[in-house]
């Protein structure tokens, strides 16, 4: 079993080989070879998966070793994988919805000349992705890790004729790095502490370093986990990611990119555990960040924004869980796979409901959709009740364990963190029944209207065939997008069933994450009746806001808070204000230090000897009486001299 390891990422990477190297002369088969290679990696998994479920839970750790990378001294980093119950839910949940994206891509992007490449890039991607999570090391994980942000750069400015897709493909490959110098200092510092950077040496010992270090080493996995996952304060990137082709959001946003943070935290459980002032900080930012990308969600027009701030808000609500310790490993990886079900069939949804309205993304342009895309709008709705926790569907199991394990961390802590995760709940079923009303529900607000332009920021180019401005003729999508979209929701609803029954999900993760129960001060009936509480207000504000009133073509002013959550909270302007602006005049002040400071003393002192060798010149004139005197006064000094010792 460990040989076929190594398939798993050598499928999708011959993929990317093949697609991008073959030439135009695959352009008619491309996108399905690019499918079969992702599919054949899926296939692999479930025959892995198979054989650990045939094994002990003790013996269902498999490594494979391909060759040494780089041997100098006590320095050595291997080519090795490592599979076991936490590599192995990732490999399933990326391959499998990873396959799926690609079916829904073959008849979203029929009509792109560059459809070849775009599938080049979704298995380069695929492939990075393995290789982040199958690593049994950090060097080798740090490498998928680059090679996921290579190919979302790719992936997100993939029209880069659209001078905001380009731009927001430079924005998330820049943010990222500022994360991925967490990731390369952390690694660092293990090496100097443990002597290793393999998963066992340094999970193994980490009772041999001193909190300081393992802190600062927490600190900085965690900066390169917000990075990845788009938790604040290195968030800014997500939204603007929409510019990419709808099947790129679903597959960035739902089981691979922003799920890398996820999976490092609970990777690297056994350090945090060790490091509580690090571990305290991964729960802050997971609570922050839920409910900052809640907020932003609920004053998004753009169907793919609002589901932007969705993710980043749910992704919130996995940090958290990860920063919980080993109350809530197991439910922050449980939340990650149902998420990824219901939020990829979310995003293949609003790709589908795009594809019938001639790209258009703005929802006060929609209404009244359910009756011409049914199949889309089943989907999509039942997308929409996994994600807002409605009983029996798999949102339901997932996030109503997170918002326990909150509260049973105890103390003040732990009021604070379930209140923040109760309240987060009740905003995602607001903002998540709004986009529901606005775009299914209602009158048919996109009759006699002009669709926006390509060029336009949100917007997709609309194929030639049809027309730029033409009123949209809403129609049900092709059954190779609407197949996927069908797989999806049935694991939005049954999943989540499927891993709580038994707790069987809880024990297939915890011989890796390990498990312990918190002593909360809430029992689980009360828990789960304040989340209905929650629920049932988010969604009865939403349909007295948007279900039993018309919705205004143009938003409305709105409050001071709804104006800056259009804004993103003002995180660009944030940014601009304090990175920008202040690195500007950070440059400008070393620049002026540099030539008055630095080049002044070494300028200044190259004059200064200038001039006292050009003094010094002078003596030597070349004239004999010179010289002659000149001895004399020496010898005439040496003389006075003695005789002033002697006297002394």
């Amino acid at each position: 079993m460990e040989n076929l390891i190594a398939l798993l990422i050598a499928a999708p990477l011959l993929g990317a080989a093949v697609l991008l190297v073959g030439g135009r002369r695959l352009d008619r088969a491309g996108h399905w070879i690019g499918t079969l290679l992702s599919t054949a990696s899926f296939v692999v998994g479930v025959v892995l998966f198979t054989g650990l479920l045939g094994r002990g839970a003790e013996h269902r750790t498999l490594t494979q070793h391909l060759w040494t990378w780089i041997s100098v001294g006590s320095f050595q980093a291997d080519v090795t994988f490592r599979l076991d119950q936490l590599s192995m839910t990732f490999v399933l949940l990326i391959t499998g919805v990873g396959s799926l994206i690609h079916l829904y891509s073959v008849g979203y992007m029929e009509h792109d000349e560059r459809r070849r490449r775009f599938f080049g890039y979704l298995n380069l991607f695929l492939a990075a992705m393995l290789l982040l999570v199958l690593a049994d090391n950090y060097l080798l994980l740090y490498v998928g890790w680059e090679g996921v942000g290579l190919a979302s750069y790719l992936l997100i400015g993939f029209w880069q004729h659209k001078p905001s897709a380009a731009t927001a493909a430079k924005k998330a490959f820049l943010v990222n790095r500022v994360g991925d110098m967490g990731l390369s200092i952390a690694i660092m510092l293990m090496f100097t502490t443990f002597g290793s950077f393999a998963f066992g040496p340094v999970l193994s010992h980490t009772g041999d370093a001193s909190e300081g270090k393992l802190t600062a080493i927490g600190l900085m996995l965690l900066l390169a986990a917000c990075g990845k996952s788009a938790q604040v304060p290195l968030q800014s990137w997500l939204g603007d990611a929409m510019e990419g082709p709808t099947p790129v959001s679903a597959l960035i946003h739902a089981a691979t990119m922003v799920t890398a943070g996820v999976y490092l935290i609970v990777r690297s459980g056994t350090l945090f555990d060790a490091a509580p002032d690090a571990q305290l900080a991964v729960t802050v930012v997971g609570a922050v960040t839920l409910l900052f990308g809640a907020i932003v969600g609920c004053a998004k027009d753009d169907i793919k924004k609002a589901l932007a701030g969705s993710t980043m808000s749910q992704i919130g609500y996995m940090v958290l869980a990860a920063g919980l310790g080993p109350i809530g490993y197991v439910f922050a990886i449980m939340h990650l796979v149902t998420h990824g079900f219901f939020k990829a069939g979310l995003f293949l949804g609003a790709g589908s409901v795009m594809h019938g309205m001639n790209d258009e993304v703005d929802m006060r342009k929609y209404g009244g959709l359910r009756k011409y895309m049914p199949v889309t709008f089943v989907t999509f709705g039942l997308g929409y009740l996994a994600i807002i926790g409605f009983p029996g569907l798999s949102g339901f199991f997932s996030k109503d364990k997170i918002i326990e394990a909150a509260f049973a961390k105890g103390g003040t802590e732990g009021w604070i963190l379930g209140g923040a995760a109760l309240l987060g709940a009740a905003i995602t079923a607001f903002y998540m029944t709004r986009v529901m009303l606005m775009t299914f529900f209602g009158e048919e607000r996109w009759k006699d209207r002009p669709t926006r332009s390509p060029e336009a920021p949100g917007a997709e180019p609309v194929a030639e065939h049809r027309g730029e401005h033409a009123e949209p003729h809403p129609h049900e999508s092709p059954k190779v997008m609407t197949i996927p979209m069908i797989v999806l929701a049935v694991g939005s609803v049954f999943a989540g069933g499927f891993f709580s029954i038994g707790d069987r999900f809880l024990h297939w993760l915890e011989p890796v994450t390990g498990h312990q129960e918190g002593d909360s001060p809430v029992s689980a009936g009360v828990v789960t009746g304040a989340t209905m509480v929650c629920l049932v207000i988010g969604v009865a504000i939403a349909w007295a806001l948007y279900g039993r009133r018309p919705v205004p073509a143009v938003a409305p002013r709105g409050s001071l808070l709804t104006r800056a959550a259009r804004r993103d909270l003002l995180q660009d302007d944030f940014n601009h204000v304090v990175l920008v602006r202040g690195g500007e005049h950070l440059t400008r002040s070393l620049v002026y230090v540099d030539h008055t400071l630095v080049d002044g003393v070494v300028n200044g002192t190259a004059a200064g000897f200038g001039g006292l060798s050009g003094r010094l010149r002078r003596l030597q004139n070349g004239f004999a009486r010179s010289y002659a005197v000149s001895m004399f006064g020496g010898a005439a000094l040496l003389v006075a001299a003695t005789l002033l010792m002697r006297a002394v």
